[in-house]
């Protein structure tokens, strides 16, 4: 049987990882620099962790976990019936109990909802964990990906909501990746529930907007009438998605619209203060249409976009007021964002932001000619490593052009030759791969030139 991997799952060889790991390492960087804590959680929380928290869109993306011991012949009777009511839509415990993550923060609402009187709040913590959705895999969507997250929980100040569009400035001008950074305001979203007179619609209003960018207005109209809406909310809604200009040009016409919804005019306020902070800067924009559509979130919304690159948004996320309240832990207001690796290395690669250094590993190789050489360039390559220099010795005695081509299809810089004249003499050619230039360097000064190298 030939190998494959399971579709929408990728392999990482060492010049993707390379290239994945400068991303995160960057990432990394901005989050401690912001005063986050690493955190990790198990690839599988309890299924009852997770339904529920992502609408219904959300539920039917959860990779479930069949149950150990189904094999065992007296549980064949209740697993069948389960089975049923699996197919029928419903979930049963019988046949399975548990689930991959689909995201990072349901699980970080998990964690300070178990740990909450041990924490030092506000707690600010992210995480770089790989998460899984059993989605419809295509050009940067996948069924396996990694997530990186910051969070902070226990404040409801909107300086936090302001350092996370902060962050993700940094972030991005660190990688060199043009965005727009999407700001809206979830309580904006219920106040256009509240006056179009149907409070009760609010996920279905959420999710026919969110996906405005993917079919257009009409489009999103025509969905929102299948559930009807009457003419005058449609109304209302239209010019909801119609409002354009400044900043303050857009909130203004926001307040017109959601005069009578309290709600939508304290989502206002909210984005007031948040864009007052952030001042003058570039790359932010407030956009009324975004939704995000997830239930969980309250307040401040977030989504990154690439500029020039078809791919979908790179990052987001939002506040969410009552999220650890579903594991039974009251008033722990959060916040927080999350970068998408995935679709961020593959902007990247297509707009060539890798600095080209990154297919480095090895510097050096030094080639085996023999017992007595090899002996005398493995305790070169000893001392090497001692000074940080990432170098090889070939294992095996083997032509010089079986090595040369291993050097280069390595993509090895340097390779230091050390053959029976070099011993007699005390040095070692150096040879530069890339410009084919050759160095004659003694024994005392090699591991000095191949460090300043």
């Amino acid at each position: 049987m030939k190998p494959s991997l399971p579709q929408g799952t990728r392999d990482f060889g060492s010049a993707v990882l390379r290239k994945r790991l400068y991303i995160t390492d960057i990432i990394k960087e901005k989050f401690e620099l912001y005063g986050f804590q690493p955190l990790e959680t198990p690839a599988m929380e309890n299924l009852e962790t997770l339904m529920g928290k992502y609408g219904e869109e959300g539920d039917r993306l959860i990779f479930k976990i069949l149950n150990n011991g189904l094999d065992n012949p007296s549980k064949h009777e209740e697993a069948t019936i389960a089975f049923q009511n699996i197919l029928s839509g419903k979930n049963d415990r019988n046949l399975t109990s548990r689930a991959l993550r689909y995201d990072l923060t349901i699980p970080f609402a998990r964690y300070v909802a178990i740990n909450y009187h041990q924490l030092v709040m506000p707690f600010k913590r992210y995480q770089i964990q790989p998460v899984w959705r059993a989605d419809r895999p295509q050009k940067g969507r996948y069924r396996e990906f990694m997530q990186c997250d910051a969070d902070v929980a226990g404040t409801d100040s909107l300086i936090a909501d302001t350092e996370f569009a902060l962050l993700y400035r940094d972030v991005f001008k660190k990688l060199s990746i043009p965005v727009s950074i999407r700001i809206n305001n979830r309580k904006v979203l219920t106040g256009i529930a509240e006056v179009t007179g149907h409070p009760e619609l609010l996920s279905t209003i959420v999710i026919a907007i969110d996906k405005l960018d993917k079919i257009g207005k009409n489009q999103v109209l025509e969905e929102l009438k299948k559930v009807n809406l009457k003419d005058h909310a449609i109304t209302i809604i239209n010019t909801f998605l119609s409002v354009t200009g400044t900043v303050d040009e857009r909130l203004a016409s926001l307040r017109e619209i959601l005069k009578t919804s309290p709600t939508g005019m304290q989502g206002i306020v909210e984005l007031e203060e948040v864009f007052k902070r952030l001042g003058a800067s570039d790359g932010f924009e407030l956009d009324t249409t975004l939704a995000r559509g997830l239930d969980y979130y309250t307040g401040t919304i977030y989504e990154v976009v690439a500029a020039g690159v078809k791919i979908g948004s790179i990052g987001g996320g939002g506040r969410y007021d009552n999220l650890t309240g579903l594991f039974g832990v009251k008033d722990v207001p959060g916040v927080g964002i999350s970068f998408g690796i995935d679709r961020i290395y593959d902007v990247m690669e297509e707009l060539a932001l890798f600095p080209e250094s990154l297919s480095e590993g090895t510097k050096v190789l030094f080639f085996n000619l023999g017992e007595k050489e090899s002996t005398v360039a493995f305790n070169f390559m000893n001392e090497c490593r001692q000074r940080g220099i990432g170098c090889e010795l070939f294992y095996e005695p083997a032509k010089m052009d079986k090595q040369f081509k291993f050097a280069d299809r390595k993509k090895i810089p340097f390779v230091a030759i050390l053959g029976s004249r070099e011993l007699e003499e005390k040095t070692c050619r150096v040879k530069n791969i890339n410009s084919g230039t050759e160095e004659s360097v003694t024994f005392s000064n090699l591991v000095n030139y191949l460090s300043e190298k």
